[in-house]
Parts: C-alpha cells; sequence; structure tokens
C-alpha cells in the first residue's frame, strides 16, 4: 500500500468497487477524516500514519466492516414486505397506508420550494463567479459558490433519502488529493459531480413545478369531486355548473361521486410514487454517481 493518505484512500475504494457509491463516498470521507486527523496530531512522528491505519483498520478490513454495517442498517430500516397473499385489490388500495407514497408527495410538493432556492443559488453564484473572473474577489467568491454546491448537493441527498427512500451520502465527497490548498480547489474543479449538482439546482426548478402542479392539481380535483355532493346537500343547489347551467347530483350517484373522489387520491399517490422512484434514481445519477451494484434504498 502506498504509505499515504491518498494511497490508503484510493486502496479502500477499490476494495469498496462495485458498492453503493453513497456507501463509497461515506467511507472515504470517514477514513480520510480519521486517517488525516491522526496524522496531524504525531505530525513529528514519521510512523504515524502506520500507526493511525493499524489502529483505523486496513482498507480490506474497513471495506469489509463497512458493507457489513450496511446490510445491517439496511435490513433495518427496510419496510416489511407485503403478504403474499395480498390481492391486486389490496394492493391498490394500500397505497393510502404507504409511507413510501406520502413522502414522495410531500417530497413533490417541497420540490417547489427546494427548485426556488436552487436555481436561485445556482444562477447568482454562477452569474457573479464569471462576472467578477477579471476581478481578484473573483475568486473567493467562486471557491465559495462551489463551497455551497457541495454542500446543497448533502442536504439534497439528505432530504432525497428521507423522502424518497433512495440511500444517499450521509457524508460530503472526499478529495483524495495531495498537494496544498490550491490542489484542493483544482480538484473541486475537476470532479465532475460538481458540475453535475449544478445542472440538477437548475432542473430542479422547473421539475418543481411540474411535480407541484400535479400534486395540486390531481389532489384539488379529487377533494373537489368527493366535496361536491356534500356541498349540494348543505347549499340545497347545485354546486356544478355551467355559464347557463347547473347540474344536481342524484342521489343514487351521490355515493358514486365520492368514491370516485376517493379513487383520484389514491390514483394521485400511486403517480406520486412513481415519480418518487424515478426522481430518486435521477438524484443519485446527478449527486452521487454511477447507480451500480449492492442495495440503493432504505425502504
Amino acid at each position: 500500500m502506498d504509505r499515504t493518505v491518498e494511497g490508503y484512500l484510493a486502496e479502500l475504494k477499490g476494495h469498496l468497487s462495485g458498492a453503493d457509491p453513497a456507501l463509497v463516498q461515506d467511507a472515504l470521507y470517514d477514513a480520510e477524516e480519521y486517517l488525516r486527523s491522526a496524522v496531524a496530531e504525531h505530525a513529528d512522528d514519521t510512523d504515524a500514519l502506520d500507526a493511525a491505519v493499524e489502529a483505523y483498520g486496513s482498507p480490506a478490513e474497513v471495506a469489509a466492516s463497512c458493507r457489513d454495517a450496511e446490510l445491517t442498517v439496511s435490513a433495518a430500516l427496510r419496510r416489511p414486505a407485503p403478504a403474499a397473499e395480498r390481492g391486486p385489490v389490496a394492493t391498490f388500495f394500500g397505497v393510502l397506508a404507504d409511507p413510501e407514497a406520502w413522502g414522495a408527495l410531500f417530497y413533490m410538493l417541497l420540490a417547489l420550494v427546494t427548485g426556488v432556492l436552487y436555481f436561485t443559488i445556482a444562477v447568482t453564484g454562477l452569474s457573479l463567479s464569471l462576472g467578477m473572473s477579471i476581478l481578484i474577489v473573483g475568486i473567493p467568491i467562486a471557491l465559495l459558490f462551489i463551497g455551497i454546491t457541495r454542500a446543497v448537493s448533502l442536504a439534497e441527498g439528505r432530504v432525497v433519502e428521507g423522502l424518497l427512500g433512495v440511500r444517499m451520502p450521509r457524508r460530503p465527497r472526499t478529495v483524495m488529493a495531495q498537494g496544498d490548498f490550491f490542489a484542493r480547489i483544482k480538484s473541486w474543479l475537476v470532479d465532475w459531480r460538481t458540475w453535475t449538482t449544478m445542472l440538477y439546482m437548475v432542473l430542479q426548478l422547473p421539475l418543481g413545478i411540474i411535480y407541484f402542479t400535479v400534486v395540486v392539481t390531481a389532489l384539488a380535483t379529487s377533494l373537489g369531486i368527493f366535496v361536491a355532493p356534500i356541498a349540494q346537500v348543505v347549499l340545497g343547489e347545485p354546486v356544478i355548473r355551467t355559464l347557463e347551467y347547473g347540474y344536481l347530483i342524484e342521489p343514487w350517484a351521490m355515493p358514486l361521486v365520492m368514491a370516485a373522489g376517493v379513487l383520484g387520491v389514491i390514483v394521485t399517490l400511486w403517480i406520486a410514487k412513481g415519480i418518487g422512484r424515478l426522481h430518486g434514481a435521477y438524484a443519485k445519477t446527478l449527486l452521487v454517481g454511477r447507480v451500480g451494484g449492492g442495495d440503493q434504498s432504505v425502504s
């Protein structure tokens, strides 16, 4: 093994090949933080790194431990599998009690807020960085923007994991670069995930608008259909109107209309669940990296 922190991280990454990219990011960050802290505390000791590695574990040992811990945590967080005898009708209506569907629904509502925030940060940061690039002050502004982008990537990952059930990093991305401060900055710039995160931030606004519109329109329509018979009875007049005419709901049809409203909510939850799974995979691709190998969901 290369007797440097970077060499240890590279070997650890090799042993974690094929694992969930989010797990790899967390493992690399924890290892780098521990090793650099241990070496810094014993800067005068030439064997400080060897002692730190002996205490922390070899790359192979750490990789195996991380994989085992991930399996344990995933098993603890995984939602119970549906009963084998559950039929299609029960499955269809069971979405009303599905946390994944409700989490996705809430995420679609929240996406408008995060979309506006991310878009503002991305556009403002890029504009200031490019506009000030000819001045010395443009350098710290650009570095601040990159730092905020990396923070947004981590924060959005926590939201995605919490609401959509997709395994996302719980630690920031490690640098794995030798050299001084400028070498680390260069590693940020050549890291393609920095730029895909910016793309994610920009695209979150149109996606947020679409998600919010779909959810609000579907829920409002379903609620309106459900309440229409009740409103007609309370008001004593038609609530379904055109410019010139009003249409009464016949008493025999009222239960069917209300059932249609409930059915609309159920369909909305199924749509939200599907969109949530697609968005989770999309977020993981742009914010973490290639999706492949290992369990990627905590659901």
